[in-house]
């Protein structure tokens, strides 16, 4: 019987699947088993190859090595034998599957706020473009509304797919209460930013947020402020937002 080579590309840095697929695969392997967590497979390379490998060397230095096989996702090496040409794998969720895009999620009950962030996010993405790997993109909130927000939304599946989820959280209303007064940002901002703190690390997720004098109390969500950018006008985020940017970005290994 013909073995069927799979192809697997090694995951050194952050590249998405589509640009993986354009160059030759880092080994081939002959799949044996595959379980719901696990695979195991026959690599077909020469053991000596194998053992000169980037991958591999990082493998015996202890480090985590991803790789995207073909056809199953993402995997990492949990063990390998030169001699017997088996190697281990583990299923990993892998940046591969992300795309080059920062989503936003924008407003349209209070216009300064959304007009400023629309407009300094796409300046700072063409400026962190003449120093990326690969080119990023912006994607804007694409939705009527009049009609309810689904989980197998357009919108959805970008999120999940995006390299960073931002949001607009700045403040259209507030609710008083006893002890504090509560802000509420949009409730279309509300909705998709809750389906992000579910579906995204918080390190990919960013609130901005404009100040509001006649608007003062408690931000509704609980996120570090690490993941949070307050201003008080468009000057400020002109100076804020760029550094921010790059800081999440930093883990893509994509900025020169």
């Amino acid at each position: 019987m013909a073995i069927i080579a799979l192809k697997a590309w090694y995951l050194q840095e952050y590249e998405p699947i589509r640009e993986l697929e354009k160059r030759p695969p880092d080994i081939r392997l002959s799949k044996n088993s595959l379980l719901k967590s696990a695979l195991r497979a026959d690599f077909l390379e020469d053991s000596e190859d194998v053992k000169k490998s980037a991958w591999f060397q990082r493998y015996l230095e202890g480090e985590l090595v991803e790789f995207y096989i073909e056809g199953s996702g993402g995997y990492a090496i949990s063990n390998i034998d030169l001699t017997s040409h088996e190697i281990y794998f583990t299923k990993q969720e892998v940046m591969a599957h992300l795309d080059p895009i920062i989503f936003l999620c924008d407003q349209v009950d209070y216009s300064p706020s959304s007009e400023a962030l629309r407009e300094e996010l796409a300046s700072a993405i063409e400026s962190l473009n003449r120093r990326s790997r690969l080119p990023l993109s912006l994607e804007v909130t694409n939705r009527a509304t009049d009609t309810p927000i689904r989980l197998n939304s357009a919108s959805i599946r970008r999120i999940r797919k995006s390299l960073l989820f931002i949001a607009d959280g700045t403040p259209i209303t507030q609710v008083e209460r006893e002890d504090s007064t509560q802000l509420i940002p949009s409730p279309i901002v509300c909705v998709e930013t809750g389906y992000a703190l579910q579906l995204k690390r918080p390190e990919q997720i960013l609130l901005v947020q404009m100040e509001r004098s006649d608007l003062p109390g408690q931000f509704p969500f609980d996120i570090s402020n690490q993941n949070r950018l307050i201003f008080k006008n468009q000057q400020e985020l002109k100076d804020m937002l760029p550094a921010m940017l790059e800081g999440l970005l930093q883990r893509y290994n994509l900025l020169y």
